[in-house]
């Protein structure tokens, strides 16, 4: 079981220790306590992006779920073979490459899996 907590946000204090206390009794008494989970602390400009991407909602948001072991996990295997997002031609060449493997993943599994760097340029 794993926790990872990324704060990328300014605006409200986050407590790592103790938000990762909580989350453990969360997923205790869950149930799931073999659950691997990633919270990532994000400000309401960049949410609203994802909510328009993702949920065709142009406002921002509480909260918004993906499943770690699909989205992320083709986004970050792309990094480990080399691709990056440093500039609008690495975007380019990484979202496009990301694409494609989630186009196929979609096909197979009939999900609706869109790469984690659309819009980013």
């Amino acid at each position: 079981m794993s926790l990872v907590i990324k704060n990328l946000q300014r605006v409200v204090p986050i407590r790592r220790v103790p938000l990762r206390r909580k989350m453990d009794m969360v997923r205790s008494i869950l149930g799931v306590k073999n659950f691997d989970l990633g919270i990532i602390c994000i400000d309401n400009k960049s949410i609203q992006h994802i909510n328009r991407i993702y949920r065709k909602k142009n406002v921002p948001t509480d909260v918004l779920s993906f499943p770690f072991h699909e989205v992320t996990a083709t986004h970050g295997l792309c990094h480990l073979l080399g691709f990056t997002h440093n500039s609008e031609a690495e975007w380019q060449k990484m979202y496009s490459q990301e694409k494609l493997v989630l186009e196929e993943l979609n096909r197979c599994t009939g999900s609706r899996l869109q790469p984690l760097s659309r819009g980013l340029y």
